[in-house]
Parts: C-alpha cells; sequence; structure tokens
C-alpha cells in the first residue's frame, strides 16, 4: 500500500493527487489533511508560493510520515503588468527526495484584479464575478474562465505530475 497524504482538506487538491499516482502507482491510499501552509492567505509571488507548497509537504511528512507527502499552493503574480495566477507542487518522499512542479499560468481578467488588491483572495474574487459559492473547491477560476474546458483539477495534475518526475524516472534524477 502506498500510503500519499496532501496537505489540503480540497477535494480538488485530493483528488488532482489521486488521478496522478493511479496511472504511476497501484495500491493506493490517498486522503488530505488541513495544514497551515506558513505564508500569507493569497501568495503573491512564485517565491511565497513554492514556499507555501514545501511547508505543507515538509509539515505532512514530520507529522505523519507517509510514503509521499504533497504540498499545493497556490499563488499570483505579475508579468509584463498583468496578474497571472499558478500553483506549485512539493513532494517529499520517505528517501529524503523532494520534487517540486508548477502548473501552467494564465492572466486574471481587471474586475479580478481589482478584488484581489483590495484584499480578496482569488476564490472569494470568482465568486463574487461569476456569483457563486465555494468555486475554489470546484471549477476554480480556470474552469470559470475557460467555460469549464479545463478545471481545477486538471490544472494542478499538471504539476503533480512534473513534481513527480523524479520519483518516476530515478535512474534519470540521481539525487
Amino acid at each position: 500500500m502506498v500510503k500519499i497524504i496532501v496537505g489540503s482538506k480540497n477535494p480538488v487538491k485530493i483528488n488532482s493527487v489521486k488521478r496522478v499516482f493511479s496511472k504511476y502507482f497501484d495500491n493506493l491510499e490517498v486522503r488530505g489533511e488541513k495544514v497551515d501552509s506558513k505564508v500569507s492567505y493569497q501568495p503573491k509571488s512564485e517565491k511565497e508560493t513554492i514556499q507555501g507548497a514545501k511547508n505543507r509537504a515538509e509539515y505532512i511528512f514530520k507529522k505523519y510520515k507517509p510514503d509521499f507527502a504533497l504540498g499545493i499552493e497556490g499563488g499570483l503574480g505579475y508579468l509584463n503588468s498583468k496578474l497571472y495566477t499558478f500553483a506549485w507542487v512539493c513532494i517529499e518522499s520517505k528517501e529524503g527526495k523532494i520534487g517540486l512542479g508548477r502548473t501552467a499560468s494564465f492572466p486574471l481578467p481587471q474586475k479580478m484584479e481589482k478584488l484581489i488588491n483590495d484584499g480578496k483572495e482569488l476564490g472569494e474574487a470568482d465568486d463574487i464575478i461569476f456569483r457563486m459559492k465555494n468555486t475554489k473547491q470546484k471549477m476554480g477560476a480556470i474552469g470559470l474562465l475557460s467555460k469549464e474546458v479545463l478545471d481545477r483539477t486538471k490544472l494542478y495534475e499538471q504539476g503533480v505530475i512534473c513534481a513527480l518526475l523524479p520519483f518516476i524516472n530515478k535512474e534519470l534524477y540521481n539525487k
């Protein structure tokens, strides 16, 4: 049994991990645990977002000692004067190996940017603009903006796959 714990109770994050790991491993146990990322409520840089993902994975690993501990942290950053969103994934294994991966990024509309700059978290801005509730545990901003062609689970899967590469290609990633 491969024991995997995600540093979040968000079903989107947990499902993205289940879907990816099931492609590479058999006999999985995947669950989420509530974790404080120890970064701001809405990380606003690549560095802070990476740190949040690392903090989540590290806490899970130290407390529960699973085969794989994962931290997934969504964040924001400016590129060419436009606000983008993305997520970083950190995987820590019982062998002490760490993998980092990032999702694709996409620009946010000015209306969302204004709400975020006024102190709202991205999920709150989504809910306000689209008049919905708890979208961050469902399709997320990407699902809303892409008209559900891509959803938050699929977006996170990209980051999980990228972070998992050193673990599924051990002969190519020496340390």
